[in-house]
């Protein structure tokens, strides 16, 4: 199949799912080797990113979604009159920077961290796509280990978990006590 046609066929499937879709699946739909898909996913990324085009092809891990363009996200907020990201609280966002940096981790560690129960919150943020559970720990009440997801790394533009921010940890920012202690 010709370059351009398979281009065709994966925008055309872009837009009509919304969604990230993993590399894998477009492969299958497509029928054409990953090896092969890979190069021209890369080449409409950056036709997209150096185009006049409002939307830009992104890939976040191993998957890829149309996106707005940066410069054109406050007209598309006007429509939707809302921030993104005024959608979790602070709590839920405390608690999901606590996952993205300290993955995979468990509810546990996580209420530790936050100085109170994180049960709801963590069901809020698996609800949401934004965390999912990746596992049991071989300990005595097999506790689950969380960890971000794809949509986490859609929801906040990053390709990789690699993309977070560092951290800047100074004694004021530790969540322990005010001597220092930091449980993490």
């Amino acid at each position: 199949m010709e370059k351009e046609r398979v281009k065709s066929i994966i925008e055309s499937i872009l837009f009509a799912w919304g969604d990230p879709i993993k590399v894998g699946e477009l492969s299958k739909i497509i029928e054409i080797k990953e090896s092969q898909l890979r190069p021209i996913l890369q080449e409409m990324e950056q036709d997209y990113l150096l185009s006049s085009r409002g939307i830009v092809l992104k890939t976040f891990g191993d998957t890829y979604q149309f996106k707005t363009k940066d410069i054109n996200y406050d007209y598309v907020a006007m429509l939707f009159k809302t921030n993104t990201r005024s959608n979790l609280s602070n709590s839920a966002l405390e608690a999901l920077s606590i996952v993205a940096y300290k993955q995979p981790i468990t509810k546990i560690e996580v209420d530790m961290i936050r100085g109170i129960k994180s049960d709801y919150i963590l069901k809020t943020l698996m609800e949401k796509d934004l965390i999912e559970i990746r596992g049991k720990l071989d300990k005595p009440g097999k506790p689950s280990v969380y960890g971000t997801t794809n949509h986490f790394l859609a929801y906040f533009g990053l390709k990789s978990i690699k993309d977070l921010p560092p951290l800047k940890i100074t004694p004021d920012s530790l969540t322990g006590d005010q001597e220092g202690t930091y449980y993490g």
